[in-house]
């Protein structure tokens, strides 16, 4: 008889809604993701401890959060919502807004970022939406490089976006157009 194996860079990625028994596994993936932007002197993005568990409840309540794990553990994480009035404005119910990209950097395998932008762009697609729209920081060049890179497109920028116990920071707007099945 077979066995399963564990090796992550192997298993396909497997995709779920987050649940209420995840989310000190979200902040801490979180916080993970801000200290890893700090060594390496991405300042001014997110930091740990910012966000707790009660922003993960609130987001399932009102979007979703999506958990991806491979090998029976978390690789990676976003959240999607149905609007996204702070940085957009009032839209109509085209798109699905992609936020809080991140991967486990212990566990998750190189390009599992580009593999939770696609499950993204499926849920979306799935609901019935046209294109998936996302925000990041206006002077984090890389980031802005990866989403582009990802087939996004720049449509804006958005300055002065309120942010969880900071500042108001400036983002650049991006968004791709989902090819529709026919």
């Amino acid at each position: 008889m077979g066995q399963i194996c564990e090796d992550h860079r192997v298993n396909d990625l497997r995709v779920r809604p987050a649940t209420e028994a995840d989310l000190a596994s979200l902040v801490r993936l979180r916080d993970d993701a801000a200290r890893w932007m700090l060594a390496r002197g991405i300042t001014g993005q997110w930091r740990p401890g910012e966000l707790a568990e009660g922003h993960f409840r609130q987001v399932m309540a009102q979007g979703e959060v999506w958990l991806a794990e491979a090998g029976g553990r978390i690789a990676g994480v976003w959240e999607l919502w149905w609007e996204d009035e702070a940085a957009w404005g009032s839209q109509p119910p085209v798109a699905g807004y992609v936020h809080r990209l991140m991967v486990d950097r212990g566990t998750a395998a190189p390009g599992t970022g580009r593999l939770l932008l696609r499950a993204a762009e499926r849920r979306v697609a799935a609901a019935g939406r046209t294109c998936v729209r996302l925000d990041c920081l206006a002077d984090n060049a890389r980031l802005n490089a990866y989403y582009r890179d990802a087939g996004y497109r720049v449509v804006g920028r958005k300055e002065g976006k309120p942010q969880p116990g900071g500042a108001p920071k400036s983002f650049t707007l991006l968004e791709k157009e989902l090819r529709q099945a026919g």
